[in-house]
């Protein structure tokens, strides 16, 4: 399979593996308070991560654990914890919109901190792209009153620490294996991880031997395996077979397995929400327009 097939079967995989992380998330906070889903979202992930890729750690030359750290952090341990507290207000499925802005916060980011170009109709579509999120808030708010839209921005917030990430691995890790960076990012957030569960009482066994506190964690569990653990490390590989703003293209697709997700379970969602969600897709597709303009040149 060539480079430019395999690219666009990790693209698809990884929607459909993120795309079910949110409705799993929902139902871990049903057992879990919202940093521990994070939090033991990382462990289990990080123990999968270590064993699988223990031997890529001894490649990995000590310039690089520094910006390792830093994607560990702003690509999965913050992000975790974000997303996890902003659907104790929020549905799943407009938490999922929101997160279709990293392309979007990519191209800025790129732009601003790492010296990337752009042609002005990617700069009307992250435009449009923060237009419709704002939009897609204020009509959340209007038709859930009892949710608290505030925690809205939180996803935003995620979805920017997702956008540094991409373009730190693209930047000052392209050089290791997907694995690699994966594996040792965890091993670092595996400690803090281990600290924040003990802090929230996570090791009681009382507390564990509960039943909705075990199928939460079934839950979560499979959320590590799926959603964090398998697709960091194809996430990796994409950037490395490509860019960050094709990589984090895999908004395009999240949504739509996400709505259908939320809606099996009862969300509300109605034609102005999906309207709003439209209109960040076509941001996030005038914003990857140079790289189509280069395919067909």
């Amino acid at each position: 399979m060539s480079a430019h097939q395999l690219k666009w079967l990790y693209l698809f995989t990884l929607a459909l593996m993120w795309g079910s992380s949110f409705i799993l998330i929902k139902k871990g906070l049903e057992g879990l308070t919202p940093i521990q889903v994070g939090a033991f979202r990382v462990l289990v992930t990080a123990v999968i991560l270590i064993i699988v890729g223990f031997k890529r750690l001894k490649t990995i030359p000590k310039a690089a654990w520094k910006w390792l750290a830093v994607s560990g952090l702003l690509g999965t341990l913050f992000p975790s914890i974000l997303f996890a507290y902003a659907e104790t207000e929020i549905d799943s499925a407009v938490a999922s919109i929101l997160n279709s802005t990293v392309p979007l916060l990519a191209l800025l980011v790129g732009v601003f901190f790492f010296k990337s170009r752009f042609i002005k109709a990617q700069f009307l579509g992250v435009v449009i792209g923060l237009i419709g999120s704002l939009i897609l808030i204020l009509i959340g708010a209007n038709i859930n009153p009892n949710q608290n839209y505030w925690f809205a921005t939180l996803p935003v917030f995620a979805s920017l620490m997702y956008a540094f990430n991409a373009n730190i691995i693209k930047t000052y890790l392209q050089h290791l294996s997907a694995l690699g960076i994966a594996s040792a990012s965890f091993l670092i957030l595996l400690f803090p991880a281990i600290i924040i569960l003990a802090f929230t009482g996570f090791f009681d066994l009382n507390y564990i031997s509960q039943p909705q506190t075990q199928t939460a964690l079934l839950y979560v569990a499979l959320l590590a395996l799926l959603g964090t653990a398998a697709a960091k490390i194809i996430f990796n590989r994409l950037i490395q077979l490509s860019n960050p703003v094709f990589s984090t293209s895999v908004t395009y697709l999240i949504p739509i397995i996400a709505l259908f997700w939320g809606i099996l379970d009862g969300e509300e969602f109605n034609l102005w929400q999906l309207l709003a969600g439209g209109i960040i897709l076509l941001g996030v597709y005038l914003s990857n327009l140079k790289n189509r303009i280069r395919q067909k040149a």
